[in-house]
C-alpha cells in the first residue's frame, strides 16, 4: 500500500515543495509525489494533465491519495467529483491535508454514503466557486484600473459644453471679440477660452472623450 501525494500549482507564488512540506507536517508519510506545475485546474481535467494521467495509472486498491485540498485535483465540479468517485470505486482512499478529511468506499450504509457524496459535491462546488469569485474580483480590478487610466488619459472634465465650444470657435473665427469678451459672453473663464483658442481640435477631442464616459 502506497501513499501518494498529488500536488498542482498554477501560479508563480505557489510551489510543489510547499504542498509536500504541509503534508509531512500534518503527519503523512509520502512514498511518491505526482505534480503538475503551471497547469490550470479549470480548463484542464485531471486525466488530461501529464502527471494526473500517470496518477490514474499508478494508484492501486488500498493506496492512499493525499491532496492539500480537493481544489488541487481541480476546480471543475464535474471533473473533481467524477475523479474522486472513480478512485473510491477502485478502493483508493483519499485524504486531505486541510481539515484531515477522508473519503473511501469503506462504508456501505446508504445514509453514510449519501452524506459522503454530498460532502464531496459540496467541496468540489466550493473549489469551482472560489475560482469564479477570484476571477470576477480580478476582472473587476482590471476594469477599475482601466477606467482610472482612461480618466487620467482624458484629463480633467471640460467646463464647456458642445454648444459653448461652438460659440467660442465661431467668435474666434469672426475675430470680432477678444478673449475677455468671449469669456463674458459664454460664461467660461479666460483660461478656458485661451486653451480652446490655442488648440480647438484638442478641445473638441476632450469633450468627445468625456461624452463617451
Amino acid at each position: 500500500m502506497t501513499t501518494i501525494l498529488y500536488a498542482r500549482v498554477s501560479t508563480a507564488d505557489q510551489t510543489i515543495g510547499h504542498q509536500r512540506t504541509q503534508a509531512e507536517a500534518a503527519g503523512f508519510k509520502i512514498d511518491q509525489v505526482f505534480s503538475d506545475d503551471g497547469v490550470s485546474g479549470v480548463s484542464t481535467t485531471l486525466r488530461e494533465r501529464p502527471e494526473g494521467k500517470r496518477l490514474y495509472d499508478a494508484l492501486r486498491s488500498g493506496d492512499t491519495l493525499v491532496v492539500r485540498w480537493v481544489d488541487r485535483l481541480g476546480r471543475n465540479y464535474v471533473d473533481v467529483t467524477e475523479a474522486i468517485r472513480e478512485f473510491i470505486s477502485r478502493g483508493i482512499i483519499i485524504r486531505t491535508v486541510i481539515n484531515n478529511m477522508t473519503f473511501d468506499g469503506a462504508t456501505k450504509d446508504p445514509i453514510q454514503m449519501a452524506v459522503r457524496d454530498a460532502l464531496i459535491g459540496f467541496m468540489a462546488a466550493t473549489a469551482q466557486a472560489q475560482h469564479e469569485a477570484t476571477k470576477a474580483a480580478q476582472r473587476a480590478g482590471i476594469d477599475g484600473a482601466k477606467a482610472k487610466a482612461e480618466k487620467v488619459y482624458r484629463g480633467r472634465k471640460p467646463s464647456y459644453s458642445a454648444e459653448k465650444l461652438t460659440m467660442v470657435t465661431d467668435m474666434l473665427a469672426l475675430g470680432s471679440a477678444g478673449t475677455t469678451d468671449i469669456a463674458s459672453a459664454t460664461g467660461l473663464s479666460r483660461q478656458t477660452v485661451l486653451r480652446i483658442k490655442e488648440d480647438p481640435a484638442a478641445a473638441a477631442g476632450l469633450l468627445a472623450a468625456w461624452s463617451k464616459a
